[in-house]
């Protein structure tokens, strides 16, 4: 039987049976690509060092004042630098580390924030730097501030960007708490490369506002630049296997946050965050800072959690808390 002796519906179906295989085809095709070229760009760059916490992987660029960049969720050394690599031309010396479980550092027995928080003082002490700059961003602040708090000559200068922070039960969120089945939706999502990619191809916007949290209508007023920062930051999170057992560890340690002993930070702080992060850390954010003595609460009223339209104002806060540092002794 050929197609030719084949009658209507017998050619309608074999036209969508084809169609199916090809598309099929297509994107089984199209999504080894993507994925073997993000499986490529983490393979390299970062280097693995062994410290008594267990093993480190990190990256570095620039010269001058220590910066430690502490990632947050969907992270790695690559998203640390990502974000800091502007700084390291400024005079900065910038360590972009992996946290428990993301990229090539081990998941410990104990992931907690308090033993992430030991994990970067080892990462210091192997790397020879007596003190440094430290900044957390999103996940990676619970581990900062701890650092700051426990080893105060250690930190110079400590910057929580979008943080993961307590606030009291009372306080008023800023925006609604995320319903259940969407963060069950979200945790299904990241467990898996193919999973991950589809929705991303599929749903762009919708990721944008989820996983990153940030509005995507922010996009559309957005420069060239900062839309390509976004879009950056969104597909660098692939391949998402080789962090989901830090994602998961940051759940955990995110139902669990305890109130920190804000008083005790030494260091110059500049908190930042905006008021539609959609993971609400705006009042979390101002919490801190009103806790911690003379620090500064840079806070917009929009641009979500990756602070979109403010990356230069950002930027430029970051290197006037670090830069004058470098001309004083740690605390």
């Amino acid at each position: 039987m050929t197609v030719a002796t084949l009658s209507g519906p017998q050619k309608l179906l074999f036209t969508v049976t084809l169609g199916m295989v090809v598309t099929g085809a297509f994107v089984a095709w199209r999504f080894q690509s993507d994925i073997e070229q993000a499986r490529a760009r983490v393979a390299f760059g970062g280097t693995v060092i062994s410290t008594p916490c267990g093993l480190i992987e990190y990256q570095e660029a620039g010269t001058g004042t220590p910066l430690l960049a502490v990632h947050g969720s969907g992270g790695g050394f690559d998203q640390g630098m990502a974000f800091a690599a502007p700084l390291a031309r400024q005079g900065i010396r910038v360590i972009a580390m992996s946290r428990f479980g993301y990229l090539r550092t081990p998941m410990p027995v104990d992931a907690s924030a308090e033993a992430q928080a030991e994990a970067h003082v080892c990462l210091l002490d192997a790397l020879g730097i007596e003190s440094a700059a430290v900044l957390g961003g999103s996940a990676g602040a619970p581990s900062a501030l701890s650092m700051t708090i426990r080893h105060p000559g250690r930190v110079r200068a400590l910057i929580l960007v979008a943080p993961l922070a307590y606030k009291p039960p009372t306080s008023t969120d800023s925006v609604p708490p995320m319903a259940s089945w969407v963060e069950k939706t979200m945790m299904a999502v990241i467990g898996s490369d193919f999973l991950f990619w589809s929705v991303m191809q599929l749903s762009r916007g919708v990721m944008i506002d989820t996983i990153l949290a940030t509005p995507h209508a922010l996009l559309t007023s957005a420069s060239v630049a900062e839309r390509a920062r976004i879009d950056a930051m969104l597909d660098n999170i692939l391949p998402v296997s080789a962090r989901v057992a830090g994602l998961r560890s940051d759940g955990a340690v995110g139902k669990k946050l305890a109130q920190s002993r804000l008083d005790q930070v030494r260091a110059p702080t500049l908190i930042i965050a905006a008021r539609d992060d959609g993971y609400g850390t705006y009042v979390s954010a101002e919490y801190t800072a009103l806790g911690i003595a003379g620090a500064r609460f840079l806070g917009f009223d929009t641009g979500g959690h990756t602070w979109v339209g403010h990356d230069d104002e950002v930027m430029e806060a970051i290197a006037a808390l670090i830069i004058p540092a470098k001309l004083a002794p740690a605390p």
